[in-house]
């Protein structure tokens, strides 16, 4: 499968998480392009994906090998090299990446200290000089804001030429398994939904994994407050967002939300019609139709003289 990708893998320079993120127009990207090792390196193949190209340079950093000699030792393996893309680094922060000739332009890759970015079949070199930016002025933020401010960055600067359908964000901290592992399989804006996701995850998901066996310590059990907001419905969580009700609400009507009884009453009056507003906020038809704005008050202003109101422009 060709993966028409952008992506970035990066080590925090504070803590060594290592992690990849990534959005392409193919689902389940997350699943095919992003491979971690605890203290070891961040891995993205991409474009006519080899997931064991991402293997073998793992191995290789793990017996001690630099990132550039690993990845050139790892593409020699593949008798169609030209074909893939690859961007790394390593548990000191040192990165590289490869664009083979044969990946669909527009075509491209830039690392720098702790990151590489890469991506292909783009709406223009923008994209990649915007990610890098992105990450190099994000210093001071948490690894996974900065993961995310680096796809949006990229997002906003065309992304993916051919639309939007998936995105991911896998970070790995000291232990074997993630820290944090994200995924949109399908929507119509995967960018914009992982943020969300990774809101509702800082608040949810980390004390959970904050809580779990280490590979050195007592296995332990998971706190009780912990615990406790785990046995609450995902609504009643902290950073619950009832799949973004509240924020449609607000921005719908102008709903303060600090209203939480009014808001609670709207929601269960009112949940098909949001449901039925995301669900259009979600598609993106700008190829096949013009924007159409939709006003609500059009049926109640006074039509000029001798015009219908529903058929002349307000």
């Amino acid at each position: 499968m060709e993966l028409n990708t952008f992506s970035i893998a990066a080590r925090c320079p504070r803590t060594g998480q290592l992690g990849v993120a990534v959005a392409s127009a193919v689902p389940a990207v997350g699943g095919l392009c992003p491979y971690i090792r605890a203290g070891i390196g961040a891995v993205t193949t991409q474009s006519w994906v080899n997931p064991y190209l991402a293997l073998r340079i793992l191995d290789g950093l793990s017996e001690g090998k630099d990132a550039n000699a690993t990845l050139t030792a790892a593409l020699g393996t593949d008798d169609r090299a030209d074909l893939r893309q690859i961007g790394l680094v390593d548990s000191n922060g040192t990165a590289a990446c490869w664009t083979g000739a044969g990946c669909t332009a527009e075509a491209g890759h830039r690392s720098g200290a702790g990151y590489a970015v890469q991506g292909n079949m783009l709406a223009s070199a923008d994209v990649i000089d915007a990610m890098a930016r992105a990450f190099e002025d994000s210093a001071a933020c948490d690894l996974d804001e900065r993961l995310i401010r680096v796809l949006e960055a990229g997002e906003a600067a065309g992304g993916d030429r051919r639309g939007k359908q998936s995105a991911a964000l896998k970070i790995v901290d000291t232990e074997d398994y993630p820290r944090f592992d994200l995924r949109v399989d399908e929507h119509g804006r995967p960018v914009a939904e992982l943020r969300r996701i990774l809101a509702v995850a800082r608040r949810q998901l980390i004390p959970f994994v904050a809580g779990m066996p280490r590979r050195d310590g007592p296995a332990g059990a998971l706190p009780e407050d912990v615990a406790a907001m785990l046995l609450r419905p995902p609504a009643d969580r902290p950073g619950a967002d009832s799949h973004g009700a509240p924020d449609l609400l607000l921005d719908i009507i102008g709903l303060s939300p600090e209203a939480a009884g009014r808001v609670a009453h709207l929601q269960s009056r009112f949940a098909p019609i949001l449901d039925e507003i995301r669900t259009l906020r979600s598609l993106d038809l700008t190829s096949v139709h013009p924007p159409v704005v939709f006003d609500p008050n059009l049926p109640y202003r006074r039509p000029a003289q001798g015009c219908h109101p529903m058929t002349d422009a307000p």
